[in-house]
C-alpha cells in the first residue's frame, strides 16, 4: 500500500492550510456562493477555529441580520475522510455539528434564532410588510447532495405582526419542510392566533418555488386586515383569501 504514506501527508498538509489560514478567507467565499446574500464581518482566528459575525443580506447587499456565530473544526472527523465543524450561533445556543464531505454536507441537531425581518430578506415579495415577531429554525437533519436534499426542518414564526396593521400579534405559524430527492415539501400551519392561515407547496433547484395557501380573517378582524391581504392576495370570499407563489 505505497500510497497511504503520500495521502497521509496530503492530509497533514490540508489539514495544516486550514488551521493556518485566517478565518477572513471565508467570507469572500460565502459572497461568492450566495451573490453576496451570505456575509461574514469582522472574522477572527483561522479557518479551523474563528468567530465572527454572519449577515444575511438582501438582494441588494445593503440591508440585512446578523448574528454572532463562532466554529471548530474537530480533528477526529479527518480519519472518515470528512471535515467537521461545531457551529455555535450566538454564545448562549447549543453548538451543531456541520459535517463536509465530497459528495454532501449535512446539518444536524440544529436551532437557530432569527427577527421575523428576515422572512422579508428570503422573500423579498414580504419586505415591504414590514414583518415583526420571533423566528425559530429548527433542523434535526438534513443533508445536501450536488443534485438532491434528504432530511426535514422546521421553522416557527411567534409573536407574527406587520407594520401595516393594528392587528398584533396575529398569531403563531409553523413551516415544515420534507426532502427526498431533488425537491422539498412545505407545509404551513397555525398554531395559534386569530388569523388563520394553511397552504402547501414545493422547492426545487431546477424550478421556481410554488406555493398555494389560505388566510382567514375572523370577522373581529376584517376591517383592520381586510384591506392589507387585498394588496397581495386573492379574495375568495367574506375574509377568505388565497396566498399564491409566485
Amino acid at each position: 500500500m505505497r500510497w497511504l504514506a503520500p495521502a497521509f501527508a496530503l492530509g497533514v498538509f490540508a489539514t495544516a492550510l486550514v488551521a493556518l489560514a485566517p478565518a477572513t478567507l471565508a467570507d469572500p467565499f460565502l459572497a461568492r456562493a450566495s451573490n453576496g446574500r451570505l456575509r461574514l464581518a469582522e472574522a477572527q482566528g483561522s479557518l479551523w477555529s474563528g468567530s465572527g459575525w454572519i449577515e444575511v443580506r438582501d438582494a441588494e447587499g445593503r440591508a440585512g441580520v446578523a448574528r454572532r456565530l463562532a466554529w471548530r473544526m474537530l480533528p477526529a472527523a479527518l480519519l472518515r475522510a470528512s471535515l467537521v465543524a461545531e457551529i455555535q450561533f450566538d454564545q448562549a445556543a447549543k453548538p451543531f455539528p456541520v459535517t463536509l464531505s465530497l459528495s454532501r454536507i449535512d446539518v444536524a441537531d440544529a436551532a437557530i434564532d432569527l427577527p421575523a425581518t428576515a422572512l422579508g430578506l428570503g422573500l423579498p415579495r414580504l419586505a415591504p410588510f414590514r414583518l415583526s415577531g420571533d423566528l425559530r429554525v429548527d433542523i434535526p437533519h438534513m443533508s445536501f447532495g450536488r443534485d438532491r436534499v434528504d432530511g426535514d426542518a422546521r421553522l416557527q414564526w411567534r409573536g407574527a405582526g406587520s407594520a401595516l396593521t393594528p392587528v398584533s400579534p396575529l398569531g403563531a405559524y409553523e413551516m415544515r419542510f420534507k426532502a427526498s430527492g431533488p425537491g422539498m415539501q412545505v407545509s404551513l400551519s397555525t398554531l395559534e392566533g386569530p388569523l388563520q392561515l394553511d397552504g402547501n407547496g414545493t422547492l426545487s433547484n431546477s424550478a421556481p418555488p410554488s406555493f398555494v395557501g389560505t388566510a382567514r380573517v375572523p370577522a373581529q378582524n376584517q376591517e383592520q386586515l381586510v384591506p392589507l391581504f387585498r394588496l397581495f392576495a386573492v379574495e375568495r370570499g367574506a375574509g377568505i383569501f388565497e396566498l399564491r407563489l409566485p
